[in-house]
């Protein structure tokens, strides 16, 4: 291929709205260009790149034993509703109507859709187990589109489905989906790494997402490097806050006391009250599907509202307003508490952390008044203990005792066990061996592809540009004459290593265009070709040429000898992301 005969729009300055690195880089290298918030096209040098990371995504689902299909992104809401995900995934869904003023959904995901193909299909334990799996477009309707490919409207996924007949065979094809997972990061350069993670709207009970470090992430992961325990921060778990709990012997009653205008934990904490946050229980009041529940976390702890859905088995969870909140407890958002006031009717779910907690303060349910000398379990009716807490940096990990860090990342894939939710709704059962009909289990493997690609960029650039790993660049050699007069020895030279290099099988561009040497330079750097050969006339008059991979030091070789370097170089690189 040659520069002149393709499209690689290479800005100079950087676009006002791209936020993060990766995201300047897309634009800045010509790989893709905005249409609106949310929605962009693939230009040649990033659609190669896709592509490229689509073919190890789809080798190694291969060699997991996943079979290829591709199933319709037009759905019928139908399916969605005996899901139940029609209202759980409202807020994300693209809806349109036909002609005939009939609704469909634009698939944001396909679980709905391949349950209903293999109900249909599947009947007999000999049948399964079975793994289906697509790369598709998927739609869902973010409410702020941002940093690029990373969260868009519109992206490219793989998703793949298993299907089998007990919870034991459902962990082996698990197994078999991570271990592919940790093999196509790794063949995409990427340095990716499991966490536990929560399963939010899909469902199921076991989850892994696959994270890549990045300080633009959009995920915390707590992570213990003596253990090698990780969990995104909404699974998280730890031995509990590195400054304990109040729990001295039994006290007075609680003692109501004035505190005009304090409303916060932090104004509680100060003069004239000086009430630590570690010694305050926090009131928290939310609708939980449609019901006012009282949730209590310690002080300086916060909710974490992933864990909350995910214990409740809730669908719908939001804040109560101050209105909600003061026509049932009596008070407004500040003055909370749950020592007096709230009707039985109301559950009260507190978190382990403030089991066996006594001398704590609260709100009184009375607008500029707390309560001290507070024991939880004497003065507050509990209807559970939760885990409802978020880990802190430097909690102790419940595996080892080792200080857990925490640090950003990027979620790039992710991997749950089902079980029978979706079989079960969707009547996808088989019949087993003793002739007894039951639901199958069912596992689901997600893989952000566009999102994958971008990583890439994210975790591989410099102050120049793209540092594309070989298995992803789309190409592998920038061939650069810096004359291209067809009379110049330099470019003679550049045609026959063109012809010599394709014929040796290198994915090879030729900068055919009369710019001067820094404008191609600097143009391959922000492509981030692996490997670029110069070929200049004061050195070819020498016979050398100069050969650089990207982001390492400058080589000078005999022109005779320079295909070969580059074959066996390009040939090294691929063994490093070979299957």
């Amino acid at each position: 291929m040659r520069w002149s005969q393709t499209f690689i729009p290479t800005l100079k300055e950087t676009p006002a709205d791209a936020e993060i690195i990766s995201h300047q880089l897309l634009l800045r290298a010509g790989l893709v260009r905005k249409l609106t918030g949310g929605l962009y096209t693939f230009l040649p040098m990033g659609l190669r790149s896709l592509k490229k990371v689509e073919a190890i995504v789809r080798a190694e689902m291969d060699r997991a034993g996943a079979i290829e299909v591709l199933m319709p992104a037009l759905q019928p809401p139908e399916i969605w509703h005996q899901s139940g995900r029609y209202q759980t995934m409202m807020d994300a869904l693209y809806k349109v109507k036909d002609r005939a003023n009939k609704e469909w959904v634009l698939g944001p995901t396909h679980e709905e859709v391949i349950t209903h193909l293999v109900a249909n299909e599947f009947n007999s334990y000999r049948q399964l187990p079975r793994n289906f799996y697509q790369i598709q477009l998927k739609f869902r309707d973010e409410i702020r589109p941002r940093f690029g490919l990373m969260r868009a409207k519109e992206f490219i996924m793989k998703d793949a489905y298993s299907f089998d007949v007990s919870d034991e065979a459902a962990m082996v094809s698990y197994r078999k989906m991570y271990d592919a997972y940790i093999r196509i990061f790794a063949r995409c350069g990427l340095r990716a790494f499991p966490v536990e993670a929560d399963t939010g709207v899909i469902g199921g009970n076991y989850s892994h997402e696959f994270m890549v470090p990045a300080e633009t992430g959009e995920n915390d992961v707590a992570y213990c490097e003596s253990s090698g325990y990780a969990a995104n921060i909404e699974k998280a778990v730890s031995r509990g806050p590195s400054v304990s709990t109040p729990a001295d012997s039994s006290g007075p009653a609680p003692e109501k006391f004035p505190t005009p205008g304090v409303v916060t934990i932090d104004a509680l904490a100060k003069a004239p009250f000086h009430v630590p946050p570690s010694h305050q229980i926090k009131t928290l009041v939310y609708m939980v599907d449609s019901k006012l529940t009282v949730l209590l976390v310690r002080g300086d702890d916060q909710l974490n509202e992933p864990k909350l859905i995910a214990q409740l088995g809730s669908i719908a969870v939001r804040p109560a307003t101050a209105d909600e909140i003061f026509a049932a407890l009596g008070a407004h958002p500040g003055s909370l508490g749950a020592v007096t006031g709230v009707p039985a009717s109301i559950p009260v779910y507190a978190d382990r952390v403030l089991q066996g907690a006594k001398g704590m303060t609260t709100g009184a349910n009375e607008d500029g008044h707390h309560y001290r000398h507070v024991e939880i379990e004497r003065d507050i009716r509990i209807t559970q203990w939760l885990d409802l807490r978020t880990v802190q940096a430097g909690e102790l990990s419940v595996q080892v005792g080792s200080p857990l860090k925490i640090r950003r990342a990027i979620e790039v894939g992710h991997v749950f066990k089902l079980g029978t939710k979706y079989s079960e709704k969707l009547n996808a059962t088989f019949l087993s061996e003793d002739g007894q009909r039951h639901p199958m289990v069912m596992g689901c493997y997600g893989i952000g592809v566009t999102r994958t690609l971008q990583a890439v960029i994210e975790q591989c650039q410099d102050k120049d540009g793209i540092l594309w790993p070989l298995s992803v660049a789309p190409f592998e050699v920038c061939l650069s004459p810096l004359s291209v007069v067809p009379t110049s020895p330099a470019w003679q030279l550049a045609q026959r290593l063109y012809a010599e290099l394709e014929a040796a099988g290198i994915q090879v561009l030729l900068d055919d265009r009369d710019e001067r040497p820094g404008v191609k330079f600097k143009d391959s750097e922000l492509v981030g070709f692996p490997l670029r050969l110069a070929i200049g006339e004061k050195s070819l008059a020498k016979g050398e040429v100069e050969l650089k991979v990207r982001g390492g030091t400058l080589q000078v070789v005999k022109a005779e000898e320079a295909v070969q370097r580059i074959v066996d170089w390009v040939h090294s690189e691929r063994a490093k992301f070979a299957a």
